[in-house]
């Protein structure tokens, strides 16, 4: 089973911009790394898959109100970062899902 690239930075933008507090951003790092050890179990099927990446993108929600109540939101800086970090741990795992669809769940 291959395991998540160590030295990839998870959600270097956000944690670069003081907009959004690192303790937040460990809050999405948290539910990503949910989803990347689903992946590292060598799982394939692509709808468990995508239910995953569901989950993970509402744990996401979950935490909006709290960048909210922090002077800060999951807006376009966020977005990106976060669809960065999804589109590679796609690639890394070589799963066929293309980023959009498996954040396609996203109300931020």
């Amino acid at each position: 089973m291959k395991q998540f690239d160590k030295d990839y930075k998870m959600l270097e933008e956000m944690y670069q911009d003081e907009y959004f507090p690192d303790f937040l951003v460990d809050k999405v790092k948290d539910a990503m790394l949910n989803a990347v050890a689903f992946l590292e179990t060598g799982e394939t099927n692509l709808e468990k898959i995508q239910k995953k990446f569901n989950e993970m993108t509402w744990a996401i929600h979950d935490i909006q109100e709290e960048f909210e109540e922090n002077d800060s939101e999951l807006e376009t800086g966020a977005r990106e970062s976060i669809g960065e970090t999804v589109e590679y741990i796609l690639q890394w795992f070589d799963i066929a899902i293309e980023a959009e669809d498996a954040i396609g769940e996203r109300e931020w």
